[in-house]
C-alpha cells in the first residue's frame, strides 16, 4: 500500500475476533438485540422540536410506529455551541427552534419529557453535534437518557473550530461522566458519516472503530459504530461487513456493540418519488448486511425540517421494506472484496502507532495526515486527501495524501476542480430523482 509522503509504517496485528458476544448492557442495548432477534431492524428519526409538548407528541407517534422503533430527541444549535442562555431567551420568547434545548429546560422538565413514554420497550437517544458537550451529558447523566452519540472526531471536524486536541480532552471527560452513571447508557460513534458524503469507506470504518475503541478506553461498555450510505449498493454492502468485522476484533468481548446505518447524509433527492426510493435503497442495504437499526430520512429532506407525520411516514414505510425484504429469496452469491477491510485496517494500525492511547493516537495521525478527510476545512485535517466517485458509481480515493492507502487504479489523471466536486456532490440527488425529472419535462412537452 502507499505510505504517502510518511515513509513506510509498522502494521500492529489486529487481535482476533471474540467469541460469544457480551450480554446486553442498559436497555438501549437490549431492545436492539432483541429486535435483531427476533428478526427486526430498528428504525429510528432524526427529530427535534424546542417545545416540550410538541416533542412529546413525536416521541408518543414514534412509539406507535408499526415496527421496532427507538425515539430521538435531537438538540438545538444553540446547546450544541453551549449557548445555553441564548436558548433560554429563545424558549422565553417561543422561538421556533431547531432542536430541544437540554439544558436550558432543565432536568426536571426533560424528565416530564420522558416520564410514561421512554421505556425497555421504547428507548429513546438524545442526538446533538457538540464539539465539547459536558454541560450536555452531565444533564443527560442527571436525567437518566437510555443513549446519545457524536465522538472526538466525528462531532469536531465537520462541525466546529474546536482544536481536536480539546476535543479529545473534552470527550474523554464526557465518556466517563457516562461511564460512572449507576445505570448503562449507550454511546453511537458518528464517525461512519463524516461531512456526510465523499468520504470514501475504508476511512468511515477506520474512524467509527476509532471512536468505539476510544469509548471503551473511557469506561463505556454499551457502543454502537456507524456507517453512512454512499453511492454503490455493493460497496456499501462489502464495508459494512467489514465494519462488522473490524469492530469484532477490536472493541474487545467485554463490549456490547450493534452497527447502525444511516439513509444517505449527503444532498438528498428533491422529488418525493426519489427520496422515497433512496430511502428504500438503505432500508434493503440494512436488511441485507445484517445491520441492527437504521436511521432514516424523509421525503422534505432537501427542502426543510420535516414534520412528526413526515417522519412517522418514513418510518413506517422503512419497516414495510425491511418485512418486504426479509421475506423475498436471498439473492445469494459472497459479498465481493476489494480490499475495503484492508485498507481500513491499515489506518487502524497506523494510526495507534502515533500514541499510548487512542485519544492522543487519534490527534497526531491527524496531525501527520496518517488520517485525513476528503474537503473538511477544520483547522486540524490536512486536507490533502482526495476522493472520487467513478463512472459505476464506486467511491474510491483519487489522492490520499500522507495516509498509508493507495489510490484507486484509474484515478489521479486529473485534478479534482470546483465543477467535478458539483457534480460528485448531486451524484445520489440525480441518480434517484432522473426518472421523475425526465417523466415531467417530458409531460411538459406535450
Amino acid at each position: 500500500m502507499n505510505s504517502g509522503s510518511g515513509g513506510s509504517v509498522p502494521v500492529r496485528s489486529a487481535p482476533t475476533v471474540p467469541l460469544p458476544l457480551s450480554p446486553a448492557h442498559g436497555r438501549f442495548s437490549r431492545f436492539v438485540r432483541r429486535s435483531h432477534e427476533q428478526g427486526g431492524l430498528v428504525v429510528q428519526p432524526r427529530m427535534g422540536f424546542a417545545d416540550t409538548a410538541t416533542m412529546r407528541r413525536g416521541l408518543e407517534a414514534v412509539r406507535a410506529v408499526r415496527g421496532a422503533s427507538i425515539g430521538t430527541v435531537t438538540v438545538d444549535s444553540y446547546t450544541r455551541v453551549n449557548d445555553h442562555e441564548s436558548a433560554r431567551r429563545a424558549l422565553d420568547r417561543g422561538d421556533d427552534l431547531n432542536g430541544y434545548p437540554v439544558v436550558a429546560h432543565g432536568v426536571q422538565e426533560t424528565r416530564r419529557l420522558l416520564t410514561g413514554v421512554a421505556d425497555d420497550d421504547f428507548p429513546v437517544q438524545f442526538r446533538h453535534g457538540s464539539a465539547l458537550p459536558r454541560e450536555l451529558f452531565g444533564a443527560l447523566a442527571r436525567v437518566g437518557a437510555d443513549a446519545t452519540e457524536g465522538g472526538p472526531v466525528s462531532y469536531c471536524l465537520p462541525y466546529s473550530r474546536v482544536p481536536l486536541p480539546q476535543a479529545t480532552a473534552a470527550w474523554a471527560e464526557c465518556c466517563r461522566i457516562l461511564a460512572d452513571r449507576p445505570q448503562t447508557m449507550h454511546l453511537e460513534s458518528f464517525g461512519g458519516c463524516m461531512l456526510g458524503q465523499l468520504c470514501p469507506p475504508s476511512l468511515l470504518i477506520a474512524l467509527s472503530v476509532l471512536e468505539g475503541m476510544f469509548f471503551r478506553e473511557h469506561g463505556m461498555r454499551s457502543i454502537s459504530v456507524s456507517y453512512a450510505q454512499q453511492t454503490s449498493p455493493e460497496q456499501d454492502l462489502e464495508a459494512l461487513a467489514a465494519l462488522r468485522l473490524l469492530a469484532a476484533q477490536w472493541l474487545g468481548d467485554d463490549v456490547d456493540w450493534h452497527v447502525v446505518l444511516y439513509t444517505y447524509m449527503g444532498v438528498f433527492p428533491r422529488t418525493p418519488v426519489g427520496a422515497y426510493r433512496m430511502l428504500e435503497d438503505s432500508v434493503r442495504l440494512a436488511v441485507r448486511s445484517g445491520t441492527e437499526r437504521l436511521i432514516v430520512k424523509t421525503a422534505v429532506e432537501a427542502y426543510r425540517i420535516p414534520t412528526i407525520e413526515e417522519n412517522v411516514d418514513a418510518l413506517e414505510f422503512a419497516a414495510a421494506v425491511a418485512a418486504d425484504e426479509r421475506q423475498a429469496a436471498p439473492t445469494g452469491g459472497a459479498v465481493r472484496q476489494t480490499g475495503i477491510y484492508e485498507e481500513a485496517l491499515q489506518l487502524i494500525t497506523s494510526t495507534l502507532r502515533f500514541g499510548d492511547d487512542v485519544g492522543s493516537a487519534l490527534v497526531g495521525a491527524f496531525a501527520h495526515g496518517y488520517l485525513d478527510v476528503p474537503y473538511c476545512l477544520h483547522q486540524d485535517n490536512a486536507n490533502r486527501s482526495r476522493a472520487a466517485i467513478d463512472p459505476g458509481g464506486t467511491l474510491r480515493w483519487f489522492d490520499p495524501g500522507a495516509m498509508p492507502v493507495a489510490a484507486s487504479d484509474g484515478h489521479g489523471s486529473a485534478p479534482v476542480t470546483a465543477r467535478s466536486l458539483i457534480d460528485m456532490l448531486g451524484y445520489n440527488e440525480r441518480r434517484f430523482d432522473r426518472e421523475q425529472l425526465v417523466g415531467a419535462a417530458v409531460r411538459g412537452m406535450l
